[in-house]
């Protein structure tokens, strides 16, 4: 994908966002008796502006595109006139300041539960979560996990699809074991006990599933294409051909497939394929190359998922209207709580701060959701619309949490924080955002380069 179109992805999903938080404080405010001045997309110069209803209250967009604000009457900003005077924020009482600077926050988390209702009552489309046979040595075999075996709930919660497998073991991160409850191909329901133990924090915040030793059936991958002038080519395989065992090990999708050829750089490996219902086994060297630093076999061929397997796997998750709102409740609420789990876990050296990104990092990230599909792209609005909430809630100064954290303070001691320690505050909090913003980026381009 180009960077025109990341660029156009990122700002779309950075509108759609600050537009809903700041009009949540605005119409709040309003609510609330307050004179709104100005709501700017944006920080910086005025770049364009109109100016519209009883309070003419100017819309702007400005220079800077990372954000944006609400400026209210407010006598600490500046004179404010007399006619003016009961409707300056800083006038109101603590309860409803805190209603105002509460609200955006609460506006994204809000945006976040429409956009997964919306998905839900479309229909998200994904996978069974069928299990092939796990790798010997791995936690899914010691938990006797089995060829065959379809997971319908972890820990007693249903899961749908192979996505909600994922996210439900994502969620129980930390924990000590899970239950998986699997449906037999005869029918009959048995639990396996997955012990969660020996997964590593650096293990959950990759690619976490083939550790575990689970994998997803898709059924004997198909070959696609055959690369000429490749090892493959060579030893006679053919497009169509399908392919269920490297080395006698079986393989139940092209991942297996490329984990079992990659981790034989140059050596000779033993396909068993199947062509025009006759199986026969195919000796080949793999190609030596260079990958992420490191040397990998590959033997030239592209591979898919048999259509046929891939369709009998196929499922559909979509709930009626009043079920869907409460599925995006339930499902903004877990991943508000993760995200606060997360950053805890970072908090603590649980967790890598790698896992901090930048604009940078959310530009690629929007743009591969937008090429994915609409669905994708709304889901990947509705995870930073979280984000940006939970973020915003942190009781850290100069953003909405630390200004609540002042008027609760105001409540308990009866009067506002003192000049004195707002200022103090203030300055501490510019320099944990810079350094936040300097890890963010330096992770960004880390990744880039």
């Amino acid at each position: 994908m180009d960077t025109v179109t990341k660029l156009l992805a990122f700002l779309v999903v950075l509108g759609v966002l600050v537009v809903f938080h700041e009009f949540g404080h605005y119409w709040v405010a309003r609510r609330c008796g307050v004179k709104v001045l100005r709501f700017s997309v944006g920080f910086g110069r005025v770049v364009w502006s109109r100016r519209h209803g009883p309070d003419r209250t100017e819309w702007a967009l400005s220079a800077v595109p990372l954000g944006g604000y609400v400026k209210m009457v407010d006598e600490r900003e500046g004179t404010v006139a007399a006619a003016d005077l009961a409707r300056a924020f800083n006038r109101q009482s603590v309860w409803k300041r805190i209603a105002i600077v509460a609200a955006g926050p609460i506006a994204n988390l809000l945006l976040a539960v429409l956009l997964f209702a919306g998905t839900f009552m479309i229909g998200i489309p994904g996978q069974r979560a069928l299990l092939a046979e796990p790798v010997a040595g791995t936690p899914a075999a010691a938990a006797g996990v089995r060829d065959g075996d379809l997971v319908v709930a972890v820990d007693g919660t249903p899961v749908s699809s192979w996505q909600d497998l994922r996210w439900r073991l994502l969620r129980a991160s930390g924990a000590r074991d899970v239950a998986l409850d699997v449906e037999r191909p005869d029918g009959s329901r048995q639990t396996r006990s997955l012990s969660l133990a020996s997964l590593a924090s650096a293990d959950w915040e990759g690619s976490f599933m083939p550790v575990l030793g689970l994998r997803a059936d898709f059924g004997a991958p198909l070959i696609d294409e055959v690369l000429p002038d490749k090892p493959a080519a060579r030893a006679g395989l053919s497009t169509g051909d399908r392919i269920v065992a490297i080395d006698g090990v079986p393989v139940r999708s092209p991942a297996d497939v490329a984990a079992r050829t990659n981790a034989k750089p140059g050596a000779d490996v033993t396909f068993v394929v199947v062509r025009d219902g006759a199986e026969r086994e195919v000796a080949i060297t793999t190609e030596v190359t260079e990958q992420a630093g490191r040397k990998i076999g590959i033997v030239g061929i592209r591979l898919k998922v048999d259509p046929a397997f891939a369709q009998r796997l196929a499922v559909t998750v979509r709930f009626g209207v009043v079920d869907a709102f409460a599925q995006g409740v339930r499902k903004t609420w877990e991943l508000a709580a993760f995200t606060l789990k997360m950053l805890g876990r970072m908090l603590t050296g649980e967790a890598s701060l790698k896992n901090i990104s930048g604009p940078i990092t959310m530009a690629d990230f929007a743009g591969q959701s937008a090429q994915a599909g609409a669905l994708v792209f709304v889901g990947y609005l509705a995870l930073i619309s979280i984000s940006l909430g939970v973020l915003n809630l942190l009781p850290v100064p100069l953003l909405d949490g630390g200004h609540l954290l002042y008027y609760f303070v105001e409540i308990i001691k009866g009067s506002p924080v003192s000049d004195r320690a707002f200022e103090v505050g203030q300055r501490i909090g510019m320099a944990m955002l810079a350094v936040l913003m300097a890890l963010a980026l330096f992770n960004d381009l880390s990744r880039l380069f």
